[in-house]
């Protein structure tokens, strides 16, 4: 299947101005650009691909309706997209943390690696260690294989991240060889991040690349993912088992070309027998008298089985990428959720019957619903108040704020008409964040302690900017509440500034607590008191 066509071509194929409704007018109008881009995939109206364009429009409301956190949602049949949205601020041309999803992408590295004759699924993982040998080694550590850390039976008894973690200064593979395996290494599943962490510092050994750098030419490149980015551990590892960003879109090629057994653009770049084994069920992965759901469908090389005879590789919080081989299809999400089972509860009701064998009747007037609802997706709420008498006494004046774990000095806050201005100043810098009042404001930001983040971050000196989208509403006369969306992570920081006389304190709640409440946040509160 060819993934590029030129424009005339194009909308001849999809069927432009069939029942009235052009292509372009079915996808949200500020994408037209992204969608004719050479290496997008190609886009078609969902009756044409025998999707049901009210099943779509069903499932998006029902998602919203149960406040699961979407960002992002994209659908592909027969190789073409047929309905994406983005819930604003989010957007097309923005990455997304993956988080778990990231370990399909280092399977597929070690995939490639086998292909290449650098590596063998049966290969020790000692072998690759010598100068990381504990004084003692345990035959079970000494039996591990790269295949027991693909499928997760490395032996251990709990997952091996958090250790790992601590190792601030580096050390990782060491710290992963030292700690006890409790049992016979491909008997027992345990969801260990720190086994795919393996796999990646496996990888830079026989490769003499990071992940990231190793999939560029073999992956990225042939699939038109540019601008990858992948957190490292302290001694410059790709992570392995989580921190990759890329955009919804390259999450729904990822799918597709597994979907095409390994082949793009008629080329086969991943061997297919290796798509077989990685998403085939290798180990089970729950008692088989726990009742069904898609977490205990079995699992394969850092791919998921799921119901419905499909897979899919997914990240904490909702990152998704769900390949369905009997229908033909791959749904692409992304989100900050609280119930990653309530989401594919709805694909599996309401998305999975919506997909017929053949091509359905023209739908006008559910494709017309769809366009609307996909161009108007937005996390914003329905109405905020702008105003309030305490704006205009407390605008331009600075705050002096108390000692306090961020190093923030001062505090000053801006309001007009439509935003308002809300300056930090530490000891090297101002950072500015700007508000929307009722819109998303879009700006950059490198303020102490921000992004909020699930995993903690190696984070390197000096800070990288981060992406934020802000809005701030007044909920009662003295009280001005914030939130600042980092939209190229999942995650939020919802900022309630409560002002009296010439006092301001800000009280930080994070969307991780919120959503995972055994994460506890440590961010500070800041007190200020008004000098000028």
């Amino acid at each position: 299947m060819s993934m590029t066509l030129d424009r005339r071509r194009f909308l001849k194929q999809m069927g432009a101005g069939v029942a009235g409704i052009g292509f372009l007018s079915l996808m949200p109008g500020t994408l037209e650009a992204a969608l004719l881009k050479a290496n997008s995939l190609p886009r078609s109206i969902p009756e044409l691909q025998g999707v049901s364009s009210e099943a779509i429009l069903r499932f998006v409301e029902a998602v919203e309706k149960q406040n699961l956190g979407l960002h992002s949602l994209m659908v592909v049949r027969n190789g073409q997209v047929v309905a994406e949205g983005w819930w604003a601020p989010y957007a097309p041309e923005l990455k997304h943390t993956l988080f778990s999803l990231s370990k399909s992408f280092t399977s597929t590295a070690i995939g490639f690696a086998v292909a290449e004759g650098k590596l063998k699924v049966t290969d020790k993982v000692m072998s690759f260690f010598p100068e990381d040998k504990p004084a003692e080694v345990s035959s079970n550590l000494a039996a591990m294989r790269i295949k027991d850390l693909l499928t997760m039976t490395t032996g251990h008894e709990t997952d091996t991240l958090r250790p790992l973690l601590q190792e601030t200064s580096g050390g990782w593979a060491r710290k992963f060889l030292s700690l006890p395996v409790e049992r016979e290494p491909g008997t027992h599943f345990v969801y260990n991040t720190g086994a795919t962490y393996m796999l990646s510092a496996i990888l830079q050994k026989v490769a003499g690349q990071t992940v990231l750098e190793y999939l560029t030419p073999r992956l990225f490149q042939p699939l038109g993912i540019e601008g990858a980015d992948w957190e490292t551990d302290p001694d410059g590892i790709n992570t392995g088992g989580y921190g990759l960003r890329v955009r919804t879109e390259d999450i729904a090629k990822f799918g597709q070309l597994y979907l095409q057994k390994g082949k793009w653009n008629g080329k086969q770049i991943l061997p297919a027998q290796w798509v077989e084994e990685a998403t085939a069920y290798q180990v089970p992965n729950a008692p088989s008298a726990t009742p069904a759901h898609d977490w205990n469908q079995g699992y394969g090389y850092q791919f998921w089985r799921s119901r419905h005879n499909s897979y899919r590789g997914d990240g904490a919080m909702g990152q998704y990428c769900l390949v369905l081989p009997e229908k033909d299809a791959v749904i692409a999400i992304t989100s900050e959720t609280h119930d990653m089972q309530a989401i594919l509860n709805q694909v599996w009701e309401i998305l999975l019957p919506g997909l017929k064998p053949a091509a359905l009747p023209q739908n006008a007037t559910a494709q017309k619903a769809l366009r609307q609802k996909l161009a108007s997706l937005t996390l914003l709420p329905p109405k905020t108040n702008t105003s309030s008498p305490i704006a205009s006494k407390v605008s331009g004046k600075i705050y002096k704020v108390q000692e306090n774990p961020l190093h923030i000095d001062t505090v000053s806050f801006t309001f007009n008409k439509d935003k308002v201005t809300v300056k930090f100043q530490d000891g090297e810098e101002v950072h500015q964040i700007v508000c929307g009042l009722n819109e998303w404001v879009k700006g950059e930001t490198q303020l102490p302690g921000s992004p909020p983040s699930f995993v903690p971050m190696q984070r390197k000196l000096p800070l990288p900017k981060e992406k934020v989208a802000a809005f701030g509403t007044w909920t009662s006369p003295d009280t001005f509440v914030m939130t600042w969306s980092f939209n190229q992570t999942p995650h939020t920081d919802t900022v309630t500034c409560h002002f009296e006389d010439k006092t301001v304190r800000m009280v930080f709640t994070d969307s991780i607590v919120q959503k995972a409440p055994e994460r506890k946040s440590e961010r500070p509160v800041l007190v200020g008191q008004m000098i000028g």
